[in-house]
Formats: C-alpha cells, structure tokens, sequence
C-alpha cells in the first residue's frame, strides 16, 4: 500500500495575517473571522484567543521563522509588517528581507494568494527624501513610474513579485494613506497620537493646536481606515479582478485639515476656545509635547486608564511628517472601483467611532 501525502482542502479558505496587532492586522484579523476564515495571527508575541491562532515568530531570524511556520498551510498570506530602520538602505534590507523570508519560510504551503501593504510614500519618496523629488501630480494613480529614489516599499514588492512567480500563487499590493485604526504600541497612528494630545491639552488646561503645514491645512486630502483597507485586501485576494495588481487604497472622502481639526476637537472634548489652527509656521508635536510627556502617567492613573507609558500610544514623529508636507496629497481610487471594489468611509465618523473604541478600551478618559 502506498503513503500518500494528503493537504487541507483549499475550498475552505485558511489567512495568515503577519503584523497581526498592528492597525491594519487587527482589522484584517477581525475582518476575516467575521467571514468564516481559519485565521493564524503572526506576531512576535502570539496567543490563541476568539477561535484565532496565534503564531509566535521574528520576521528577521528565517530559521526561526521557517521553524514557526513549519505546520502552517495558509492559502492566503496578508503581509502587514514593517520595522523602522535609521536609513533606508536599512529600511531595504530588513523589510525587503522580512517579505522574502515568510514567503520561502511558506514554499510547502498551498498558496493561493499574497496581498502586501505599503503606502503612499510609493509616489512620495522614502523617509529620508521624503517628498524632495520629482513626484507625479495629484491624485495618485498606480500606473505612475517609480521614482528613481531606493525605496523599501518597491524592495518589498519586488520580493513578493519573484515569490509569486516562483510559488504559483497570485499577489497584490495595496497603498494606504494615512491609517487610522486600533492597535497600542504602533509606529505610525494618527487616530490615538491626536487622542492622547487632546487629552493632554485638556488635562493641562493647554491649547489644542494643528501641529502641521500651511499646505496641509488649507489643501485637500484624503486618509485610510483599517477597516476599509482590510475588506480590499480580502477583495483583492478572493476576486479574480484584484489579482496580480496593485491597487490605492483610502476612503473616498477628501477634506481639508481646517475643517476636520475643529471637528475633531468636538468629538475629543476640547474646548472651542481651545482649538488652534496654522498660525505663520507647522508646530511639530515632537517639539509641543516634550515638556507634558512626564505628565501621562498621573493622566492615566487619575481616570484608571490602561496604558501609562505614553510611548506607547503616541506617535508623535509620524504624524508630524504626515501633517507637515508641503504638497497636497490626494489618491485616486479609480481602478480599485472600476474593477469592483466600491467600499466607502467618511473620515470624520471613522475619527469619531475610534475615539469612542478608546474610550470603551480605557485608552483615553
């Protein structure tokens, strides 16, 4: 009698979702089991809860990631990590490589698809260049050249470009704007960084000020909720139509930061009186709140909050750079719609529903 090899069945539908507490991965975690998914959430640290199984694993050690994902036999892959390196050379190789490794690490598996997260920085420019180049007009649209600038967002694709060819399975690319969403301990969140600056201000009696540009806060743009991010990413990777492409993702909505700014301040509880716009030069949050920073931790313990160590919940850096920019920034949504994906977000309620998540998490007063 003869052993034979036998694999899951791929009629039902098995993610791994990498970067798994992150903005984008929570809501992707959320959005799949609410489907019916078999969900495996890789994190560096993981634990089984709500029917989703953790996977413990260092996107930058492949022998241990090779070894963690041993048993795992996904047939969709959603890759949502990313680790800030001091250039972008650094940026390069460890993100580049992070992508290449999980995909080997998964060369038994049965894959059908992979989607990719990256950003807008695609058109804008790396970090360290951040738009100083030459860069397409606005709206963005994905047919635009890359830049000729290294960037670890095209060093990512191109590892999930070669790992498609080389495994058979179908990828796509998704590039968010700014996300908001809910996570503790990211890199990069506007939604809980402009929360924990509002508490502040209101705790300290302090100004609530647009810490942006000029340009920023007269001209239009656009952002990305996680939730609307995570339903084009499981389109995309379910639908024949999103298939081998890469695809803008916001939702649909523009604005102008002098409308939304006061509108946020309401939803957040700041005094009107308090509500300061652009005034003559940007204010940089890193630079406004490093004299209250100390002042969190009595903040949290007065009103019996979960999280003392500010670090953790503000990232000031990022959203300077995302309000500082001297160009308006708007995307283009036209492909993704033409192709079937017609999912809409007004930013203000996606703002106003996650402060409301904060504070039923006890995150914020």
């Amino acid at each position: 009698m003869t052993s034979v090899e036998t694999t899951p069945s791929t009629d039902h539908r098995r993610a791994l979702v990498v970067g798994a507490s992150g903005i984008t991965g929570s809501a992707l975690v959320a959005q799949l089991t609410r489907e019916g998914w078999d969900v495996g959430a890789l994190s560096r640290r993981a634990g089984t809860r709500d029917g989703v199984r953790g996977v413990a694993a260092d996107l930058r050690d492949a022998d241990a990631l090779r070894a963690a994902l041993a048993d795992e036999r996904p047939t969709h892959v959603f890759f949502t990590a990313w680790q800030r390196q001091a250039t972008e050379a650094e940026n390069i190789a460890v993100n580049g490589g992070m992508v290449r490794d999980l995909l080997a690490a998964l060369d038994h598996a049965p894959l059908d698809h992979a989607a990719l997260v990256t950003g807008l920085k695609h058109y804008l420019g790396p970090f360290e260049a951040y738009a100083a180049g030459e860069m397409p007009d606005t709206p963005f649209h994905e047919e635009e050249p890359r830049l000729d600038t290294p960037n670890f967002y095209y060093a990512q694709e191109d590892e999930l470009f070669a790992a498609a060819e080389r495994q058979g399975f179908t990828w796509s690319v998704h590039r968010s704007h700014t996300v908001i969403g809910h996570a503790v301990g990211n890199a990069m969140n506007m939604g809980l960084t402009l929360a924990v600056q509002a508490t502040i201000a209101k705790e300290l009696d302090l100004d609530f000020v647009f810490p942006g540009s000029e340009a920023q806060w007269n001209g239009l743009t656009d952002m990305t909720d996680a939730g609307v991010l995570a339903e084009q990413m499981v389109w995309a990777s379910t639908d024949p139509a999103g298939a081998d492409e890469a695809f803008n993702i916001v939702n649909g909505d523009v604005f102008r930061w002098r409308w939304m700014w006061p509108r946020l301040a309401e939803h957040l509880g700041v005094d009107p009186a308090r509500v300061v716009g652009y005034e003559d030069a940007p204010r940089p949050l890193e630079q406004q709140m490093a004299p209250y920073e100390s002042s969190w931790a009595g903040i949290a313990e007065r009103h019996g909050l979960v999280e003392p160590d500010i670090s953790r919940l503000a990232s000031w850096w990022h959203t300077d750079a995302d309000l500082g920019r001297a160009m308006e920034v708007v995307t283009d949504m036209g492909k993704s719609r033409e192709a079937g994906f017609t999912a809409y977000r007004r930013t203000e309620r996606a703002f106003a529903d996650l402060f409301a998540r904060y504070r039923a998490d006890r995150l914020i007063p």
